[in-house]
């Protein structure tokens, strides 16, 4: 057991106003298992990169263990699996590696075929098992979970319980339940580490935030209370400290007595306003250490259209195919309000039966099938893809392409925890939630009678999540949608559709 001691760390990208990280303080134990959460764009990868010595940073970061980071780049893909784990890392036993693949329920062979035919969740595995291996290193697991289908989360996670001296970032609530023991939070104020899980860590937030906000509630109206009263207060002293002098003070210069008692009050007057003026500046200061960490997620809306037809869309023996089938039969039948969780594994057609269901000529033109699609007449559909490569130039631009309002276009993403700052920017420089933000915004504008999101929350942050599941649930649109994230599907699915693949070798999702 050991410390990783950050100390007064602060970091700011070259050309930035805003800094990332100001005078940052904490430290954390090398045997924990933390799970890194926090908002997009907020610096978890950027707080990672500084770990590994990639910037330049003031302060100081000490620590006597060595930082691995994950994903891996592999650069030369087209290498055998086995030599690309050899030159990761070299002081492994063979036997050793096979018990970590067996614990992630990876063939062996898969060692001997070239990096580059491994799927994304095999690669995932591999390197985690082979970097897991190196003795006093601590290891950096960013998103991990994007490639990962249910199954394959399931079983990472418990692979992670059983290891030690990490920190995940995840926005997956499930997976950081049952991964970690320890929570590294990224907050707008600060970093603070917190004992127990996702949902302990969770709960205690909000139990803060609440307490705040009520404190900030009583604070704001005793300042209110108490200005009232040093006003009143100042009123009556001035009005009694004029009796000494001028025209009042005549009537009683032949009282002694008098005059002294007048003096009296008049002091006494004047120490009240003072004490109820101190009084007020504590409050004041008492309320600039609140909601400092207040996380303010906006209510969203959905502008969804009303179909004349109840029924919108009926799948009937449905098979994908290219050269051979892609998955087994799907059937099912989707009315107004209805949503339907696609679920399988990677690469069991998921993607594909939605790729019919949208009827694009580019993608029909390879992509065939067999059986019944019916679709109502004049349905619209608003599609959230997997992929966010597309996404280039300026927002203005893109909602202009895509035929929704720039304003509404920009107050959703501003719901979403864009600043201003980044609509300057061009969307190939935002990060990968970012851009997810952008694709899940266009699609809130959109008036359809069916939403279809094809993985929409990869690298979306908790918070976010949490938002898009409230709109949901209020507004109730009807949706086909394939996402990973139990904890979401759970929230808003009412029908769970199994896609079953037919041959892995030829599934294309």
């Amino acid at each position: 057991m050991s410390l990783i001691q950050v100390t007064d760390l602060s970091f700011t990208y070259e050309g930035a106003i805003e800094p990332v990280f100001e005078h940052v303080s904490f430290q954390i134990d090398t045997d924990w298992k933390l799970g890194f959460t926090g908002r997009n764009g907020r610096g978890k990868t950027t707080f990672l990169n500084l770990l590994m010595k990639r910037y330049e940073f003031t302060g100081s970061i000490v620590s006597s263990v060595t930082f691995d980071y994950f994903p891996f780049l592999v650069e030369d893909q087209d290498r055998n699996t086995m030599e690309i784990l050899d030159s990761l890392n070299e002081g492994y036993e063979y036997w050793e590696l096979k018990r970590e693949l067996t614990k992630l329920q990876v063939n062996e062979n898969v060692l001997y075929r070239p990096f580059s035919t491994l799927s994304n969740g095999e690669r995932t595995k591999v390197l985690l098992a082979a970097l897991f291996l190196k003795e006093n290193h601590f290891l950096l697991i960013d998103e991990p979970t994007n490639h990962l289908d249910r199954e394959g989360r399931a079983l990472v996670s418990q692979y992670l319980s059983s290891k030690k001296g990490f920190i995940l970032v995840s926005h997956d609530r499930n997976f950081l339940d049952t991964s970690v023991d320890h929570i590294l939070s990224i907050n707008k104020s600060n970093i603070e580490v917190q004992k127990g899980n996702f949902t302990s860590w969770y709960d205690n937030k909000q139990r803060q935030d609440q307490y705040e906000l009520s404190e900030n509630t009583k604070l704001k109206k005793g300042i209110h209370r108490l200005e009232a009263s040093a006003k009143q207060s100042k009123e009556w002293a001035e009005q009694v400290e004029s009796t000494k002098i001028g025209k009042k003070s005549m009537a009683h210069e032949k009282s002694i007595d008098s005059r002294a008692y007048i003096g009296e009050k008049s002091r006494r007057m004047q120490m009240r306003r003072k004490n109820l003026e101190q009084r007020q500046d504590h409050a004041i200061e008492e309320k600039k250490g609140l909601l400092k960490n207040l996380e303010e997620a906006e209510r969203l809306k959905l502008y969804k259209a009303k179909h004349h037809m109840q029924r919108i869309l009926t799948l009937n023996e449905v098979v994908p195919y290219f050269d051979s089938p892609v998955c087994k039969p799907i059937s099912f039948l989707l009315e107004q309000g209805q949503r339907i969780s696609l679920q399988g594994k990677n690469g069991s057609g998921k993607s594909s039966i939605i790729k019919l269901i949208l009827g694009r000529e580019e993608d029909l033109s390879s992509l065939l099938y067999r059986g019944v699609i019916e679709a109502a007449s004049g349905l619209i559909i608003s599609y959230v893809s997997q992929d966010t490569s597309f996404l280039h130039g300026s927002l203005t631009e893109y909602a202009k392409a895509c035929g929704v309002e720039d304003p509404l276009f920009k107050s959703v993403l501003r719901k979403l925890d864009f600043s201003r700052e980044q609509f300057d920017n061009n969307m190939e420089d935002y990060s990968e939630g970012q851009k997810k933000k952008v694709l899940i915004a266009r699609s809130l504008c959109e008036s359809a009678h069916l939403y279809i999101w094809d993985e929409p929350l990869n690298f979306i942050d908790v918070y976010s999540r949490i938002q898009i599941e409230e709109l949901i649930k209020e507004f109730q649109p009807t949706m086909i949608f394939v996402e990973h994230d139990e904890a979401f599907t759970n929230q808003i699915t009412t029908s769970r559709i199994q896609v079953e693949q037919v041959d892995f070798g030829l599934c294309n999702q």
